[in-house]
């Protein structure tokens, strides 16, 4: 029996439900929004140039390297969320484990990440609407430079923002019936990208056809250690959001095990598709630095718009409006994770009252999902207009965040269930290993990135202090997680002492269900 009481306050530091429409997410329609929020359009035509630059055809090896992380971190949450749904996911289960101290942080870097993501899918759904535009109406380039232009940018961007915030507000009944049209559709232009640009090989039409490989799968033949460090800390931003899918937990049918389920076919799925396309442009384009060649510079920051023309012909804008639609249905599905764990937050008294306030109609965090756009909105429009560099170092801070909370919350599986690991081969290895494997994957990621982003040069070459800005966005960022938790402990110091949210389950609820 899982620890629940129905909808109210905190019993006795138990967990309980707080007012979402329990039961109207469906295995289905957990995978779609999970692959939404992945957004796999807009994200690998943005990492696929800079991973070649760093592995070249080892591509596929690094998607193989950075899903093992995922994998093993997803059967840690599986877990946990077996024996504790609850929308809190990190915030909850760290708390249950290491406390609430840790656990508020964990919530933190959950809530960072997710608000760092939301501004920046906007500006990109921004720049691929007028590209698509630009495409369709046969002008090269002069409509798609209204984009640049920070007034207009930023308009647009509120408006896409405003859109996604009010369909996020809304019941997850529309919320998924909008994802299952605009992931499809995504899917299905990336399926036919790629086969498209295997038929070019094989009829020799290729820009610089090159034979796949067993080697392209092999990271030993990756050049060096710091080669494969860079192309794990871009497959760590690349798989990062299949966790929505256990924010959702509280409303989904079967909250014990569809969720779980449903995060670890979303990383299967997912590896699946990258590893398909990867395979594909790798073998039309190759990796040289001129012409359409994965390593050229010029190309890397959009690639599958320099490709979609060659490979695709007049159906190039296809391509164009899959990205669009991309970073548009995953800047809407991502909200469903921080407004849902600041929900919890404010639930359990780590937050405002106000936080923890659920839409009567809806069933929805209406208040924290108000917030969680007015943040990201404020954000990118102050860093559009301060310095268009540091906004994009942003993505790269992202992947010192996700380290940071699924760390944690692989660590919290570890540790909060220490005491059945060797009940069963299965409890070791889901419980212990697979969790403790991914944890410590994500840490050193984690230390690593850290230590190089003090260099100047990493990321945008931007620099505040002397040290990248990348740095200093991670520790500003981390740093004002702590504040604001210290102000939490003096206004609300129930929770920091146990008493909304104990120090793990009774023993009679130590035991994950079979």
């Amino acid at each position: 029996m899982t620890e629940t009481t129905k909808t109210g306050d905190p019993v006795a530091g138990g967990l309980s439900q707080k007012g979402l429409s329990a039961g109207t997410v469906g295995l289905i329609g957990a995978v779609v929004i999970g692959i939404s929020c992945i957004a796999p359009a807009y994200t690998l035509t943005a990492a696929l140039g800079p991973t070649v630059s760093e592995v070249g055809f080892q591509v596929p090896a690094i998607i193989l390297l950075g899903f093992i992380p995922m994998l093993l971190v997803a059967f840690g949450y599986r877990e946990l969320n077996r024996q504790m749904p609850d929308s809190g996911t990190s915030f909850t289960w760290a708390a249950r484990a290491f406390g609430p101290w840790v656990g508020w942080m964990a919530g933190w870097g959950l809530i960072a990440a997710t608000i760092l993501v939301l501004s920046n899918l906007a500006g990109i759904a921004v720049e691929f609407l007028f590209l698509l535009i630009d495409q369709l109406a046969g002008s090269p380039g002069t409509i798609a430079e209204l984009a640049f232009n920070p007034f207009i940018n930023v308009a647009v961007c509120l408006l896409f923002m405003l859109g996604a915030t009010v369909i996020s507000y809304r019941d997850m009944q529309t919320t998924q019936k909008l994802q299952y049209v605009l992931v499809s559709f995504q899917v299905l232009v990336l399926l036919v990208f790629s086969v498209a640009a295997i038929v070019h090989v094989v009829n020799g039409t290729a820009f610089d056809a090159s034979p796949v490989e067993a080697s392209w799968f092999n990271p030993f033949d990756v050049a060096t250690p710091l080669a494969v460090v860079a192309g794990l800390s871009l497959s760590i931003f690349i798989f990062w959001g299949w966790d929505v899918t256990l924010t959702m937990n509280e409303e989904t049918k079967d909250p014990e095990r569809t969720p779980g389920r449903a995060a670890t076919l979303t990383v299967i799925t997912i590896v699946s598709l990258y590893l398909l396309i990867s395979v594909s442009l790798l073998a039309f384009a190759g990796i040289g630095e001129g012409g359409l060649g994965l390593g050229n510079p010029d190309i890397q920051a959009n690639v599958f718009f320099y490709l979609s023309g060659p490979i695709l012909g007049p159906l190039a804008f296809l391509v164009s409006l899959a990205v669009l639609t991309s970073s548009a249905s995953s800047l809407q599905s991502t909200f469903v994770s921080p407004a849902r764990t600041l929900l919890a937050m404010g639930h359990y008294g780590a937050l405002p009252k106000k936080f923890a306030e659920v839409n009567p109609r809806f069933f929805t965090p209406g208040f924290a999902t108000i917030v969680s756009a007015v943040v990201a909105s404020v954000f990118y429009a102050v860093m559009r207009f301060i310095n268009e560099n540091v906004l994009w170092d942003t993505i790269t801070t992202l992947g010192i965040m996700i380290c940071f909370y699924y760390g944690i919350t692989a660590f919290a599986c570890v540790w909060y269930f220490r005491h059945q690991w060797f009940d069963s081969v299965r409890s070791f290895f889901f419980t212990l290993l697979f969790p403790l494997v991914g944890g410590v994957i994500l840490f050193a990621l984690f230390v690593i990135t850290l230590v190089e982003s003090l260099d100047p040069d990493y990321g945008s070459g931007t620099e505040w202090f002397g040290v990248g800005s990348v740095f200093v966005l991670g520790v500003v960022i981390i740093g004002l997680g702590l504040i604001i938790m210290v102000w939490q402990a003096m206004k609300r110091p129930a929770f920091f002492r146990g008493e909304t949210l104990s120090l793990e389950a009774p023993e009679s609820l130590r035991r994950t269900r079979r």
